[in-house]
C-alpha cells in the first residue's frame, strides 16, 4: 500500500510534468473523455468516444464527415495516433473553411460548395499508399504533393503505415510549407504559395470517408490529440 509519501511524490511529479507540457506550449484537443471543442461538419458518419479514442464509423449513403476542432489554428505543430480500416479512406484536415474560396489554378467545377469544408488535408490510408501526403479537400487543386501524381509506384506510394495498429503522426504547418512525418519517417514537405494564400487559417478536422453502396462500415480512431501553435 502506498504512503502518504509516495502519495504526494507523486502528485508532486504529476503537477510538474503538466506545468512542463504548458510551458513548452502542447495543448490537448481530445480530453480522453468527451467531445468538448469539437464539431461535426458534413456528412452523417458517427463519431463518438470508446475506450479514450475518438471514433469515427462510415454510414452508407454519407458523403465526407469531418469533426472538426471549434478554434481556428494558422502555424502550429499536431501529433496524434490514427488506427485505420485497411479498406477505409480518412485523413486530417488543416487550416480548413466550410467559406468558399477561390484557389488559384483550381478546377471551378471541382471547387467547395455551399458549406462544405475544403482545404490541405494529410491523407490517412493503409499500405501500400499515399498517407501523410497532402490533399486539397475539395478545393478542385486535387493533390497538392507531388509524389501521388507520379506514376512509378516506387514514387506514388509507400509503406510506412502499419496496417491493422497504431500509426504516429506529425504534421507541421508554418507559412507555406506543410511537414508530415508518419512514425517518425518524413513523408511529405510541400510549400504551396496558392493554398497558404486561400487557406492561412482554420480547423483542424478529422475525416471519416464516404463509402461505396454495399460496404462497411468501417471505422478510424483517433488518441492523444496535441497541438502548439507556432509564432
Amino acid at each position: 500500500m502506498p504512503t502518504l509519501r509516495h502519495t504526494l511524490l507523486l502528485l508532486a511529479a504529476l503537477s510538474t510534468a503538466a506545468s512542463a507540457s504548458a510551458e513548452d506550449g502542447w495543448v490537448a484537443l481530445f480530453d480522453g473523455k468527451t467531445l468538448d471543442g469539437w464539431t461535426q461538419r458534413n456528412g452523417t458518419a458517427t463519431y463518438e468516444v470508446v475506450d479514450g479514442t475518438i471514433k469515427g464509423t462510415t454510414k452508407e449513403g454519407s458523403p465526407n464527415s469531418f469533426l472538426c476542432t471549434d478554434k481556428d489554428y494558422a502555424n502550429f505543430e499536431i501529433e496524434f495516433d490514427v488506427k485505420v480500416d485497411d479498406a477505409l479512406n480518412s485523413g486530417c484536415q488543416i487550416r480548413s473553411t466550410t467559406t468558399p474560396v477561390h484557389v488559384e489554378g483550381a478546377d471551378p467545377k471541382k471547387g467547395p460548395k455551399g458549406d462544405r469544408l475544403n482545404g490541405p488535408q494529410c491523407e490517412i490510408e493503409a499500405s501500400p499508399g499515399q498517407a501523410g501526403y497532402i490533399y486539397g479537400e475539395a478545393t478542385g487543386l486535387g493533390w497538392l504533393s507531388p509524389e501521388p501524381n507520379s506514376k512509378d509506384p516506387a514514387v506514388n506510394q509507400h509503406s510506412l503505415m502499419k496496417n491493422g495498429d497504431w500509426n504516429h503522426f506529425r504534421i507541421v504547418a508554418n507559412g507555406a510549407t506543410i511537414k508530415s512525418y508518419i512514425n517518425g519517417t518524413e513523408v511529405a514537405d510541400l510549400t504551396n504559395e496558392a493554398i497558404f494564400k486561400s487557406h492561412p487559417k482554420g480547423t483542424i478536422g478529422l475525416q471519416v470517408h464516404g463509402i461505396k453502396p454495399g460496404t462497411g462500415p468501417y471505422s478510424v480512431q483517433w488518441k492523444d490529440i496535441r497541438i502548439k501553435e507556432l509564432p
